[in-house]
């Protein structure tokens, strides 16, 4: 069922205000985002006029921004990239571990994004394969894809890796495959003592080199031992790391992998209301247990668009990443070792001629395919049907 209420809706009544009183404030990347989603599948975009093959019914779609931050774009584009990764799966469990930083941390990353998000991924992965790859451990080379969320339920800024993990890797010498345990990969408290000892030493390294900014209430933090003070705390503080025993086959990693890849803020399906008071959306609470968990919240509309774009990533930056045996340069070479010192067979088709999935609904009226017949640019309209159309076979020959 279709939301009927989309965080377009909020920004075609209120981004023009909102764009106004930040005059300066906003970044290129955030205005483009904020227009991508006001145009998104109207006729500022063009589109197509589609036909039933079997009983001719006619409809108007208008195309899509793509945008990765448009609430409207991302089942398309999920479903596009896991039929791309289905044949990477391997038929072992699979782990879910997540690396978060700490708020002093946090704060840090928000006013220098590239950077940190980046030093976050880095450290995160090299504490994966340094440690499963330690003989006291696993010893074996894993693969990880790995994945970007900079924010909580409710749209606070709150940096974390989501990672999926295979429940074993290829040997040293590659001549076997190692297991993990059925319900454990890696103990989390190696992990966390790892990760923070490594991010913690580079962020003094970027610090020192110049390559951090700092503004506002944190423009103190340029100096050396004011920064060193803000750190402080984190040095003894437990940095979290979570892991999750692993679920189903690889139809259960999909649909897992689903909920993350392609995820932004905030969904349109949370929207509740949008009035005089303010955008009311449902949230989740993890401090609460059970019920008590599913919350609502109203947020004025200028302070939800300010957290929307608070998660706007910089551009060109990649916030889907794979490591180890996933990696893009050796991964057909991996996999394809992997599947052989496992013992099973290669998928029965090549990843690279897989059609590409059709994700046009299907006719309202029968359910049947629906065809392209006609398309048009961008700020124009369809021409009107005929009144009584032709079979659609004699439209499309």
């Amino acid at each position: 069922m279709a939301a009927s209420l989309e965080v377009a809706d909020i920004f075609r009544a209120a981004g023009s205000a909102y764009r106004v009183a930040h005059a300066g404030h906003l970044s290129l990347a955030q205005l483009k985002v904020m227009t991508a989603i006001e145009t998104c599948r109207t006729a500022a975009m063009g589109g197509h006029v589609e036909a039933c093959e079997d009983c001719g019914h006619w409809r108007i779609a208008y195309n899509s921004c793509r945008n990765r931050h448009c609430p409207k774009c991302q089942g398309a584009a999920a479903r596009v990239w896991l039929t791309e990764r289905e044949a990477d799966l391997l038929p072992v469990g699979y782990f879910h571990v997540v690396f978060t930083l700490p708020a002093e941390v946090a704060d840090i990353a928000f006013q220098n994004k590239a950077v940190i998000y980046d030093l976050l991924f880095k450290v995160a992965s090299e504490t994966m394969l340094t440690i499963a790859g330690d003989p006291k451990h696993l010893g074996a080379r894993i693969g990880i894809t790995a994945v970007l969320h900079t924010w909580g339920s409710a749209m606070t800024h709150h940096p974390h890796v989501h990672m999926i993990v295979p429940g074993g890797g290829i040997a040293p010498d590659g001549t076997r495959w190692i297991s993990s345990r059925p319900a454990f990969l890696l103990p989390v408290r190696v992990l966390g003592s790892l990760f923070r000892r490594l991010f913690l030493t580079r962020l003094m390294a970027l610090h020192q080199s110049g390559k951090l900014g700092f503004f506002g209430h944190l423009a103190q933090l340029a100096d050396k031992c004011a920064f060193l003070r803000h750190i402080s705390p984190v040095r003894k503080k437990r940095w979290i790391v979570y892991a999750k025993p692993p679920f189903g086959g690889p139809e259960a990693v999909l649909a897992y992998l689903s909920r993350y890849t392609h995820r932004i803020a905030i969904s349109n399906r949370r929207l509740i209301a949008f009035d005089d008071k303010g955008v009311t959306f449902r949230f989740k609470d993890y401090r609460r247990d059970g019920n008590d968990r599913q919350q609502v919240m109203t947020l004025a509309t200028d302070a939800f668009i300010r957290r929307f774009l608070a998660h706007v990533l910089p551009k060109g930056f990649h916030r889907i990443r794979h490591y180890g045996i996933l990696a893009s340069s050796a991964r057909k070479t991996s996999i394809a070792l992997a599947r052989q010192l496992l013992n099973v067979a290669p998928p029965p088709y090549d990843e690279e001629t897989v059609e590409p999935v059709d994700v046009r609904p299907p006719c309202p009226c029968c359910g049947g395919h629906m065809v392209v017949i006609e398309a048009f640019e961008r700020w124009q309209q369809p021409r009107a049907p005929p009144s009584s159309p032709p079979p659609i076979r004699e439209l499309v020959s």
